[in-house]
């Protein structure tokens, strides 16, 4: 029986490094943001769609997507973000399930949905248990600066755009508390691992 993990943070909450753990346990991390890349490559249906819908002005000369060039389109026009969604969400939603559904047949012990927006997006359903990459909010608001050397109120801003972190672990079915060492976290996620029987 396979146990599938919904893993999720919010930004600058160190998401990314967790989900790199679960590689070196051997456990197969699926990765939204990658698919999200992936789905919209030439030859895919989200490619064809998009530029039937945004035109070939944000294509690159060797007719891959300019995602700086669709990014200005959609950026300040709400409609077109949600059309992009509408285009590119309901790929990746269906390649995750697909690569989910193969490992379960393969007999994996677990695999892993990597989703920055997990309860954002209402995709919970799709994972057996939760599992959120925490820190307090003003860790959050510095680490975030110091790693886009961005201004106070932009990285609120940023952080605001999503669920609070804190509102996500009291949802989750587990949390690793990311403030302290790799280590400390590595080993809460084993920890976890152990109590779910998977390692």
């Amino acid at each position: 029986m396979t146990v599938v993990i919904g893993l999720t943070g919010s930004i600058a909450t160190g998401k990314s490094t967790v989900s790199k753990m679960f590689a070196d346990l051997d456990i197969p991390v699926i990765d939204a943001d990658q698919l999200s890349r992936e789905v919209v490559e030439p030859g895919e249906l989200a490619y064809k769609q998009i530029v039937e819908t945004f035109g070939e002005g944000i294509l690159h000369k060797d007719r891959t997507i300019d995602r700086k060039q669709l990014g200005k389109v959609i950026f300040s026009d709400k409609e077109k973000r949600q059309q992009l969604n509408d285009i590119v969400h309901p790929e990746v939603r269906r390649e995750m399930i697909a690569r989910r559904e193969s490992y379960k047949k393969k007999g994996a012990k677990a695999v892993v949905l990597d989703i920055p927006l997990l309860f954002e997006s209402e995709l919970t359903d799709y994972a057996d248990r939760t599992l959120v990459v925490y820190i307090d909010e003003q860790t959050q608001l510095e680490r975030l600066m110091a790693r886009d050397d961005s201004k106070a109120e932009e990285a609120k801003q940023r952080i605001d755009s999503q669920i609070p972190i804190s509102k996500k672990a009291r949802w989750a079915d587990a949390v690793i508390d990311n403030r302290g060492t790799v280590d400390e976290s590595f080993q809460q996620l084993k920890d976890i691992l152990h109590r779910w029987e998977v390692v």
